[in-house]
């Protein structure tokens, strides 16, 4: 076994491998750029090296910086994380040649499995089906258009090398496969150092569903499947496993085929094939990742096998010690890919310093088991120079709905300040009935929130529970204020009992609070005062803390909050909504309702920049006249091209940039007459 393996990648991928590591009593190199100096990977690892500036390109990408830096450290295998170059044919065979371990697939395997155009060309000679589309290299947008007029839209763009949505585009018309073709090209270049792309026909009502594979070079098995339908611009957001679409019959089929293809590349190592599913259980290679996935730690809380390890063991020369008999299924786990980024503002990346970063308690608790992989820690910093994922929160339970009940409530104490983050609408498709019903596509998300996501709707029952809340908050607050200012004795209460929790202007509801033994008794009363129900409310919770964890009427409660601003009520977190409340006497709630509404200020005439980036070109010049839907401008963030369109028709007073200049979010970058 290895005495020093080095890790060729960072954030919570890099950590996630330092602790098998670890446990096998193995000792790690972690390495960083100039922006992960600080970095949680770099403080885990028993060692670090510095590899270059900030940009990926500049440092995790060069070969050359790795390989020095296991000169440096003595090294004697290197495990390449996922993204970067771990699908990277070079390096494998670099480090081949240097005589260090490769804790992955043979140089076979990477060039024929890991390029999507070779990997469909040579699934069609194993006899394989695979989706229709053209596995030639495209050379122009104009070529672009012509192929994808033959194969019929809607089609797929997609990069050649890499993978996690990066260069990836669904065209529905000719307009859109130029535009695609270009951002695709781009994005490729920019993340992989690979701008080839090719264009297959996208399935419609797809499910994407991929099988875990483990082999030796010899032996191989699959590791059940993970469903992974739930994606937002082709970037995975939630996974689970087992998939809820699959029978024992189909997941046989998928599984074998997969070995099948696996051991046709004579693969060493984990690995992932995926399939596109259809509604009639038909399935069609889509790839094969030859790397460990982002969301492989579902597969191991539904197994119980340390995919890392195996990877580690088998780079070691040791054969595969599980059979396919070995592998059982054993209850649901589900997993949300938390990423830095404002679900309210389409989903642009936020960066900036984790003022606050509390994530739910690991472990198992009544029933569920609790996994949070991560790279930041508190007060750590967000950069715009890599991928804007935070962590990957799991819950594993025996049934599906258990475990998404344990996420929703995991999500719900998950704090995180000082950036924007989708939480929010992780907690919303939790709470979907769509999704708990397991009625999944590819396209679930732009079916369900085509106008983008906007909130929860605020039901009665949901508006009843946050008051009690608010009520039961506003009590202990209000008592801790009379006890600082000396107006009476401790317990000895002074404080009124009818109170109006209130939304906004538009929903209210009076109640009536009463001490009780082992927590408040509340009442909800009508505008008369008539009692219309009653509710024990029960908590530990004290000021100060940001979770509310209880039980209203016996049933467990667990609620974020904080103090608005201005002291102005609060702010409840809850199954995917946030929602100021304010709870206040009857006459200051009398009142309120005359204070004027603040107007926001009008920037209809102004292009902000939605979030910080670098300006890759601006497309217009000042007098020109646009249409709506014409392309404006083209930001880059966390690696992603952002194509900024013109909302409505007009014509171009001032241009306030230039391409190269770097921007921050809602900053002016042009202004219409």
């Amino acid at each position: 076994m290895f005495k020093k393996i080095l890790i060729a990648n960072r954030g919570e991928i890099a950590c996630r491998v330092i602790k098998t590591a670890r446990r096998m009593g193995i000792k790690t190199v972690a390495v960083y750029s100039d922006a992960d100096r600080d970095a949680l990977h770099v403080e885990m690892a028993d060692e670090a090296v510095r590899i270059g500036p900030a940009p990926s390109n500049q440092s995790y990408l060069i070969i050359e910086n790795i390989l020095d830096a296991i000169k440096q450290t003595g090294a004697e295998a290197v495990h390449p994380g996922y993204g970067f170059l771990s699908e990277n044919s070079k390096f494998a065979e670099a480090l081949e040649k240097a005589g260090i371990a490769f804790i992955g697939p043979n140089v076979k395997a990477i060039e024929v499995m890991g390029d999507k155009i070779e990997s469909k060309k040579f699934a069609n000679e194993a006899k394989v089906s695979t989706v229709p589309g053209y596995l030639g290299v495209i050379k122009d947008a104009a070529e672009a258009v012509k192929i994808a007029n033959d194969i019929g839209y809607p089609v797929m763009i997609k990069a050649s090398a890499g993978g996690g949505g990066k260069g990836m585009r669904i065209a529905w018309s000719e307009s859109e496969v130029a535009d695609g073709f270009k951002s695709s090209m781009s994005e490729a270049k920019s993340s992989f150092g690979d701008d080839r792309v090719f264009i297959e026909k996208f399935v419609t009502e797809p499910r994407h569903i991929e099988i875990q594979v483990l082999a030796d070079g010899k032996d191989a098995i699959y590791v059940g499947e993970r469903e992974c339908s739930i994606q937002r611009r082709n970037q995975k957001v939630i996974e689970e496993a087992p998939s809820p679409f699959l029978d024992e019959a189909t997941r046989k089929a998928m599984g074998e085929q997969a070995v099948a293809l696996a051991k046709a590349v004579d693969y060493r190592s984990a690995g992932t094939v995926e399939f596109i599913v259809d509604k009639d259980k038909n399935f069609y290679f889509l790839e094969m990742n030859t790397r460990l996935q982002v969301e492989h730690p579902v597969t191991e809380l539904i197994t119980g096998i340390d995919l890392v390890e195996h990877m580690i063991r088998i780079a070691a020369g040791e054969k595969l010690s599980l059979k396919q008999s070995d592998v059982k299924l054993k209850g649901w786990a589900i997993e949300s890919r938390i990423y830095a980024e404002d679900p309210y503002r389409s989903f642009l990346p936020s960066t900036g310093r984790l003022v606050r970063y509390q994530p739910p308690a690991e472990g198992v608790h009544g029933g569920a088991t609790v996994r949070n992989d991560t790279g930041v820690f508190e007060g750590g910093e967000i950069s715009l120079y890599y991928d804007p994922m935070i962590a990957k929160l799991c819950t594993h339970a025996e049934t599906r709905e258990a475990a998404i009940d344990a996420m929703s409530e995991a999500l719900d104490q998950f704090r995180i300040e000082g950036i924007q983050h989708n939480i929010p609408f992780l907690g919303a498709i939790m709470e979907h009935p769509r999704f708990r019903s397991g009625a999944l596509t590819t396209g679930f998300i732009a079916e369900e929130y085509p106008e983008g996501f906007h909130g929860v709707e605020m039901t009665p029952e949901r508006a009843k529970l946050l008051s009690l809340v608010a009520t039961f908050v506003n009590e202990l607050h209000a008592e801790r204020a009379t006890e600082i200012s000396h107006q009476l004795p401790h317990r000895q209460r002074i404080l009124p009992t009818d109170w109006v929790v209130s939304f906004g202007k538009e929903w209210s509801q009076r109640v009536q609070a009463q001490e009780t033994t082992g927590g408040l008794e509340i009442a909800v009363l009508s505008d008369e005062g008539e009692v219309k129900s009653r509710h024990h409310v029960q908590s530990n919770w004290r000021p100060g803390q940001s979770v509310f964890r209880g039980a209203i009427d016996g049933q467990p409660v667990v609620v974020q909050l904080e103090r608005a601003r201005g002291l102005q009520g609060y702010n409840l977190s809850y199954r995917g909504s946030t929602e100021n409340i304010v709870v206040r006497t009857r006459r200051a709630h009398e009142l309120a309702q005359f204070m004027p509404e603040k107007v926001e200020a009008d920037t209809s005439k102004l292009l902000l920049c939605p979030m910080p980036g670098l300006v890759v070109s601006i497309n217009v010049e000042e007098g020109q006249e646009v249409k709506a839907g014409e392309a404006l401008a083209v930001v880059e963030a966390m690696k992603m091209e952002n194509i900024l369109r013109a909302e409505r028709d007009g014509v171009i007073q001032q241009i306030n940039c230039k391409a190269g200049d770097s921007l921050a979010v809602d900053e002016v970058i042009l202004e219409f007459e």
